[in-house]
């Protein structure tokens, strides 16, 4: 072996208190050096070492080689600059020190692109060959850089190097695909693996979790519960999977896991329990998310976004402004863009104008956070649905960026509840095809509303006409049901269902108890044609949450709630129906729709009428 290390430097010193060398006569050189490095800290302290290697031992000594390895490793780690000039001294160095250079570049953000040059320069030097310590460190940069090409050439060149079978490439391979999107391609290197490591499950459940394939992570995390016990990593992302789909029993099932059978120091982990705190609300449990948040030995900025943006979507807008005043006052955390996404959203569920405004204003001038695009929508929706749809289209004309479709279809929507002009309406409707591009059902339908509010009925029928001349279709109301942990899914006039009849017959029951307390339909958002009454109320009856709250009835044992979860919003009629059956009933009906969540309980409903 030999050193490239050019004339050797003046002598330099160690000083006594950065770095301890021991000294015993036993010890030789590269000993104490070795001893030194495992104590070193800084990168002025390696220097110091490096020049002492330089001085002490002779490049062509076999432990010289080890050592530089050393000292490229701990270099890598301190300054990946001084570790590649390191590198470049070294002649024929081996494939430990390829990987550890490969693997600093992909550890740092500034350096991933450099993974891939040094790979394919330690193949064109064709010194050493690659190993399976190589191809990890590679395919870590390549997904980071979603570069997938060049990932898919490293695949076949590990294939090629017969590391095929092996579980560390194929892990890293799982992660590479995943990352990059190719979910199937991931699933295809972890079927066809011969041995898998918990790391396997676990790198495919979060790629799952990672594009919202929600279903597909719990079932996968069924079948790893035959080989493996979860550990954090697992537990984490199938809390987020129960978090997306409403997944209430399994949530609290993994909950119960982690406080029995795990280690204590997982079950206080930050992360942990900012999952379960995200999860309880999100599955409709505001009291339980914040009895974890409550309890949680330590916080992090995420905990206090969490409990905010909780306390907003179940309505609490109070609870959630006392949460974030306590949060920088307090605690003395400084609010950053979600926190005030959490915020504005809790002051527009409630309606809180004035509030609104003061915290837009405070996010801007107090903490200097440039507005984005969801700070503008939660200030235009607020303003737009109270009423004040002037001062949300003066705002949106000042936005420094171009409005989506999300904050169009607001101000639409909010158009066609207030009985504003029909000429504005169309004009926001022109400006949510022009942002939408391939448009969906929902402009047709408010669309539609707006015309049936000022008993334009032709003009109702040529909506209709258009949807059916560009092939566009409503969206069908879906709504679940968790019962004994199964997803029971409803669509609107669903007949599919193994217990149809029964759910029919319930119906039947309650709408008898609903016309003994006196309720009347509100047709106002039944289908978009001028039906007869007693149409439109079959239709409104057979809406896909009334479905599963009878099948909640009839299942559900008495002093459950009834969890719904709806892909739509609630229309005016089920939502005044579901406040009656909640108190005919005596039962508490939890809905989460497409923007928020309503606790039904006693006749009333947690957002006040205001949705």
């Amino acid at each position: 072996m030999a050193l490239a290390t050019g004339p050797r430097p003046p002598p330099l010193l160690l000083p006594s208190k950065a770095i301890n060398i021991p000294n015993p006569p036993s010890f030789d050189p590269h000993s104490r050096i070795l001893i030194s490095l495992k104590q070193c800290t800084h990168i002025s302290q390696l220097k110091q070492i490096h020049a002492l290697t330089l001085r002490s031992t002779s490049p062509y000594h076999p432990k010289t080689f080890f050592l530089y390895s050393q000292l490229l490793h701990f270099s890598s780690l301190l300054d990946f600059n001084y570790a590649l000039q390191l590198f470049n001294q070294i002649q024929n160095p081996n494939s430990f020190m390829w990987n550890t250079l490969i693997r600093a570049c992909a550890n740092d953000v500034n350096n991933k692109d450099q993974a891939m040059r040094l790979y394919l320069e330690m193949l064109e030097q064709a010194l050493v060959s690659p190993d399976k310590h190589t191809f990890p460190f590679v395919l870590k940069g390549c997904a980071y850089l979603f570069d997938v090409s060049e990932g898919i050439q490293v695949h076949a060149h590990a294939l090629k190097h017969g590391f095929g079978s092996d579980v560390y490439v194929n892990n890293s391979l799982i992660h590479f695909y995943a990352s990059c999107g190719f979910l199937d391609l991931a699933e295809k290197v972890f079927v066809k693996m011969p041995e898998r490591s918990l790391v396997s499950w676990n790198v495919l459940l979060e790629g799952f979790v990672q594009f919202g394939k929600f279903n597909s992570a719990l079932n996968l995390f069924r079948e790893m519960r035959n080989t493996f016990d979860p550990d954090g990593y697992t537990l984490q992302s199938i809390l987020t999977a129960c978090a997306g789909l409403g997944a209430f029993s399994l949530g609290a099932w993994v909950h119960a896991y982690l406080l029995k059978k795990c280690d204590f120091n997982l079950s206080i982990d930050v992360f942990i329990n900012n999952s379960l705190v995200d999860m309880y609300c999100k599955c409709g449990s505001l009291e339980l998310a914040h009895q974890v948040f409550k309890r949680m030995p330590k916080r992090d900025l995420t905990s206090w976004n969490h409990m905010i943006r909780g306390f907003a979507m179940h309505g609490q807008a109070e609870a959630a402004i006392r949460c974030f005043d306590k949060m920088i006052r307090t605690e003395r955390f400084r609010p950053n863009s979600i926190t005030f996404t959490g915020v504005l959203s809790a002051c527009n569920h409630k309606g809180m104008v004035s509030h609104g405004r003061l915290y837009f204003d405070m996010m801007v001038t107090d903490y200097k956070i440039k507005p984005a695009l969801e700070h503008y929508g939660c200030l235009v929706d607020l303003l737009a649905r109270a009423g004040f749809i002037d001062e949300a289209l003066d705002l949106v004309s000042t936005m420094p960026m171009r409005p989506d479709a999300v904050i169009w279809r607001s101000l639409l929507d909010a158009c066609s509840k207030k009985n504003s002009s029909v000429e504005l309406s169309e004009e926001l409707a022109r400006q949510v095809v022009e942002s939408e591009g391939d448009i969906g059902s929902g402009v047709y339908v408010l669309l539609s509303r707006v015309y049936a509010s000022a008993s334009r009925w032709d003009d109702v029928g040529s909506v209709r006409k258009l949807m059916t001349d560009k092939g566009v279709k409503k969206e069908p109301g879906c709504s679940s049901i968790e019962m004994d942990g199964v997803a029971h899914e409803l669509f609107a006039g669903d007949t599919s269902h193994p217990q149809t009849k029964e759910i029919y017959q319930m119906l039947k029951v309650i709408d008898k108890k609903l016309e003994s307390v006196g309720y009347s339909p509100d047709y106002s958002q039944a289908p978009m044609i001028d039906e007869l009454n007693e149409t439109k109320q079959h239709s409104l009856k057979l809406h896909s949450e009334r479905l599963a709250i009878a099948l909640g009835l009839l299942k559900l044992q008495p002093g459950k709630p009834i969890r719904i979860f709806k892909n739509l919003r609630v229309c005016n009629d089920c939502h005044e129906v579901t406040k009656l059956i909640s108190r005919v009933f005596n039962v508490e009906i939890i809905v989460r729709d497409r923007a928020r969540f309503h606790h039904f309980k006693d006749g009333f409903c947690s957002c006040s009428d205001y949705w």
